[in-house]
């Protein structure tokens, strides 16, 4: 009767368990619906075309497949102007929304190799931002006090509340990145971390924040015109670092780091996107197009007024 009792128990647990976790996945993928605005707000597929370039789960990419130069039908920088004001406007209005319905939240993450783009996207693609509800967090190397926690623990700190949008440039991912590329803590502990990333990513999803991730392409040549462009400009020669030459050494190592890193951890309610980056120009397009329609997809609403306005007389 002892070990009928336990047998039951036991099954009971294993029952509790699936139950919990059919549930997170089913908020999940209510999220996920977000994360495919195309799907739900449009009636065909938008231009740029941003949705080719997220990296579907089971579905490996392969970073040398994808060209950084390519910018779809658009030629050059003119071509796009109005279309990423447009978008541009869409974000402004659209993140007021956000900000007033003060709900939910937006998490957008930044990761490219050095000269990237990183700094370049953030200015142009939310420059009609109101700075009340957005900000950006760069994370460099780890204090000692950070260092003596968990390795998520400075970045959940920096987790958009309610209402806002937050901008990584750079992130949890250098944890399974620079750590493995330069061999700062052993393979067994950088490779769970692909485990731990997707359940952070997911408690943050159910908590009300979607996440958007965007690796910023760009080829091994391009890097090395920006380098020069940078040693040739006085007004760019403050960005060079000689460690960006150092590190340039490790480009396969880094190219074979996020390429792991994409196919790991992109989810459908955090996916990655491959943005070809060479075109600086096209690159902004496609991530503010993205953003916009996703913060769409999101539809934040304003709150209801608490007071009748036609009750009201404001005093002389």
């Amino acid at each position: 009767m002892q070990l009928d009792n336990s047998k039951n128990s036991q099954d009971s647990d294993q029952a509790e368990t699936a139950k919990t976790k059919a549930v997170a996945a089913v908020a999940s993928e209510k999220v996920a619906d977000t994360i495919s605005p195309e799907e739900h707000i449009l009636d065909r597929l938008p231009k740029p075309n941003y949705p080719r370039y997220r990296v579907k789960p089971k579905e490996e990419v392969a970073l040398s497949d994808i060209n950084p130069n390519t910018c779809e039908q658009y030629k050059k920088k003119k071509d796009v102007e109005e279309e990423l004001q447009y978008q541009r406007d869409r974000l402004g209005l659209l993140q007021e929304r956000l900000y007033a319905e003060n709900k939910r939240s937006l998490l957008i993450v930044l990761q490219a190799m050095d000269t990237g783009g990183k700094d370049g996207t953030i200015k142009h693609v939310f420059s009609g931002i109101n700075p009340q509800g957005c900000r950006v967090w760069s994370f460099k190397h780890p204090s000692v006090e950070e260092s003596n926690h968990d390795f998520l623990w400075r970045y959940h700190q920096k987790t958009p509340q309610r209402g806002m949008i937050t901008i990584f440039n750079r992130s949890h991912y250098e944890d399974v990145l620079i750590v493995r590329v330069k061999n700062l803590v052993e393979e067994e502990i950088w490779r769970k971390r692909y485990h731990t990333i997707n359940n952070f990513e997911q408690m943050l999803t159910l908590s009300g924040i979607t996440i958007v991730k965007f690796f910023l392409h760009i080829s091994k040549d391009e890097q090395k015109r920006r380098l020069e462009s940078r040693l040739q400009d006085p007004d760019k020669l403050w960005k060079f670092s000689i460690n960006d030459v150092q590190e340039r050494s490790y480009w396969d190592a880094y190219q074979q780091a996020y390429q792991d890193a994409l196919n790991n951890c992109s989810t459908n309610y955090a996916p990655w996107y491959v943005v070809p980056a060479n075109k600086k120009w096209y690159r902004n397009l496609v991530i503010a197009r993205a953003i916009a329609d996703t913060l769409e997809a999101m539809n934040p609403q304003y709150p209801e007024a608490q007071t009748n306005p036609k009750n009201i007389k404001i005093p002389d």
